[in-house]
């Protein structure tokens, strides 16, 4: 476990209660987050603000989806108060407000592909690709690498967990993906000279962010404005101090699965992701117009980016309130 309450919530139970009738709200200061991945290293820092938040008083029950779909679904449906995503897409086609509010941290994938069949992106016209889940941030990354190449995929696996995609690599049942830093690692230590690291141009997009009905964000301001600054402080300090992340993962007793030996990996992770800034400062402040014109070449969101409205995706108040208290960066 991960140190704090849990459920695991599967695609068919959900499947069952959305939409359903008597869902019950959360009690004043309880907070029921949907995170729509299977949390691994790269999950260090939001789960230690997330047990900082704890501490403050908001008691928080994390709910485990293997999808960013259904932790969307979540939201929407009422079954968790704030999610943990990108859902631009949902966004603008959904007709309940659900409004991004915090950005946890920027787009760092890497395409990777069996070299044995693969060598550059056109070798992957009309072949299989896997990511993560439908509208996910590495869904949009290859959609736009397709976009930029002049390609189009055969199909497209929705493979959830980054980790997941990595040991699909190695074990040869998929042979074109893209995985997180770690994995990508990973990948090159257990089987090295065997994978090709596809070209990508510098992203500064949205990876996950915090999003919540507008109607919440109202109602559990005191506990939203808690877990925004517990984001912001976290990203500082590891990215100060990348063994933060480290010590962090020690005093709340996170990830046990991975045991001791994992120390080594997340300091080396959080090392790279703090030097290439992606854990943004300020909580994403500004985010919305690299969101808007990544999302929208992707074909995630549609319209001219330059016309999209910031308060149509975002409610920047809890961020406002946030570094008005903690200081801009």
């Amino acid at each position: 476990m991960i140190g704090m309450t849990r459920r695991m919530v599967m695609a068919a139970a959900l499947a069952a209660t959305v939409g359903g009738a008597g869902v019950l709200p959360a009690a004043a200061g309880d907070m029921r987050i949907a995170f729509g991945d299977l949390p691994g290293i790269e999950s260090i820092q939001t789960l230690a603000a997330i047990e900082r938040a704890k501490e403050r008083g908001v008691n928080v029950e994390l709910i485990i989806l293997n999808d960013e779909d259904l932790a969307a679904q979540a939201i929407v449906s009422g079954q968790a108060d704030v999610g943990i995503g990108a859902p631009y897409t949902l966004i603008q086609k959904v007709g309940v407000p659900i409004r991004m509010f915090t950005q946890i941290s920027t787009l760092r994938f890497f395409p990777v592909v069996n070299g044995e069949f693969y060598k550059e992106w056109k070798d992957l016209d009309g072949q299989e690709i896997a990511v993560q889940a439908r509208g996910s941030g590495t869904e949009a990354v290859m959609l736009l690498m397709a976009k930029n190449h002049g390609i189009t995929y055969g199909s497209v696996s929705y493979v959830p967990g980054s980790e997941v995609r990595r040991n699909a690599l190695l074990q040869g049942t998929i042979k074109a993906s893209i995985v997180d830093a770690a994995n990508r690692r990973a990948l090159e230590a257990e089987a090295p000279g065997k994978f090709i690291l596809l070209p990508v141009e510098d992203l500064s997009a949205t990876d996950e962010g915090l999003f919540a009905t507008a109607d919440y964000l109202s109602k559990g301001a005191a506990d939203v404005d808690i877990l925004v600054e517990e984001i912001i402080s976290t990203a500082r300090e590891i990215t100060a101090n990348p063994a933060a992340a480290v010590e962090f993962r020690n005093k709340y007793k996170l990830l046990p699965d991975l045991g001791p030996e994992a120390d080594a990996e997340i300091a080396a992770y959080y090392e790279e992701t703090a030097k290439a800034g992606s854990l943004p400062l300020n909580g994403g402040i500004d985010a919305a117009a690299d969101d808007f014109g990544f999302f929208s070449l992707a074909g995630q969101i549609e319209g001219d980016p330059a016309s999209l409205k910031v308060e149509d995706f975002w409610d920047t108040a809890p961020l406002d309130r946030a570094l008005a208290k903690l200081g801009k960066k």
